[in-house]
């Protein structure tokens, strides 16, 4: 077996049958295998998707622990020699898989690569092409050209001789030598969703190149899900559960002093973020209690942060999944549509 795909289900069964058309009409020159992990069972969508593919591996999850640890157990049973790992939303538009599989086999040098992200009208989707880069949006600091100067000085993007080469793969399209999986253990299982493939690839880098290749492209259709980011702001530019799995990245990669660093940084900018707005308000409106919702979401959201900190510092094992009632960005969109 060459390629074993592992795509995780979560309610979005007629996404996984569009993604696997594009598989079987595209992909050529390799043998390949799906496994597809579903995360929710008991929703019943997976009948629909082995209606139309029999002859797939199907592995239904005891519970919904995430994205990595699902990724796991799709690759703990797979056969290939090597594994894609491939987002749900996703669409094929050539044969990008025996594209990566010739590559893979060529450059020996390289533990795992990625394919270019484009949104469905096929334009380019950005994306952090460093670790240092994603550091950087982190920080809640006012938006200039100094600024940003000042922080790439102490957060500056690595330079590589192989132009192909990046620190780290976004986890909708990881191709990867099973090596790469037997000798890391796979995503952590301490993230649930967001940062486990920032995580594993700061891992996996450690066994070899991390290669994006201009020629390898796919669609990425960025499904909604409850956790993704909403009231999008300059202060509040991350949810809430991606804030609580980046800075558990950060304790984990970068130990302790950037991870209090980081900390201290939100909690200082609680009064600045206020009396800046307040400032604005009273100049602006003559009342300096105008329009200070996006400070208050800012503030409950650095709570939950502070709700795990504990359990960050040391690095306690175990599930960082917020609670329904600390998912500040999917409550104030409910509240907004009442």
């Amino acid at each position: 077996m060459d390629v074993s795909i592992v795509i995780i289900n979560f309610r979005t069964p007629q996404l996984i049958i569009n993604c696997l058309d594009s598989i079987y009409k595209f992909t050529s020159g390799v043998s390949f295998e799906i496994i597809i992990v579903d995360n929710d069972p008991e929703n019943g969508g997976g009948d629909l998707v082995k209606n139309h593919y029999p002859e797939i591996t199907w592995i239904n999850s005891p519970s919904n622990d995430g994205f990595g640890i699902a990724n796991n157990r799709g690759m703990s049973v797979a056969k290939g020699k090597y594994f894609l790992l491939l987002n749900a939303d996703t669409l094929l538009i050539d044969n990008v898989i025996g594209r990566c599989f010739d590559r893979m086999n060529v450059r020996t040098d390289i533990i795992a690569c990625g394919a270019l992200q484009h949104y469905a009208d096929g334009t380019p989707m950005p994306f952090y092409r460093s670790f240092n880069e994603f550091r950087r949006t982190f920080f809640i600091l006012p938006p200039s050209n100094a600024v940003e100067k000042l922080v790439k000085k102490f957060y500056p993007d690595p330079q590589y001789a192989d132009p192909d080469q990046h620190d780290w793969l976004v986890g909708a399209f990881i191709f990867l030598r099973r090596e790469g999986f037997e000798k890391t253990g796979g995503f952590s299982d301490d993230f649930f969703m967001y940062g486990e493939d920032v995580e594993w690839s700061g891992r996996l880098g450690k066994l070899g190149k991390l290669c994006y290749f201009k020629d390898c492209i796919f669609l990425h259709l960025e499904n909604n899900n409850p956790f993704r980011r909403t009231n999008i702001s300059w202060i509040n530019r991350f949810s809430t559960q991606m804030q609580v799995s980046n800075f558990l990245w950060i304790r984990k990669q970068y130990g302790i002093m950037q991870y209090l660093l980081l900390i201290t940084h939100y909690l200082l900018m609680i009064p600045v973020i206020y009396i800046w707005k307040m400032a604005f308000n009273l100049k602006r409106y003559g009342n300096p209690f105008t329009e200070l919702r996006t400070q208050y979401i800012y503030v409950r959201k650095t709570r939950v942060i502070l709700k795990y900190f504990w359990k960050t510092l040391f690095v306690r094992k175990g599930l960082y999944k917020i609670k329904p009632n600390e998912n500040i960005d999917l409550l104030t969109a409910i509240h907004e549509q009442r």
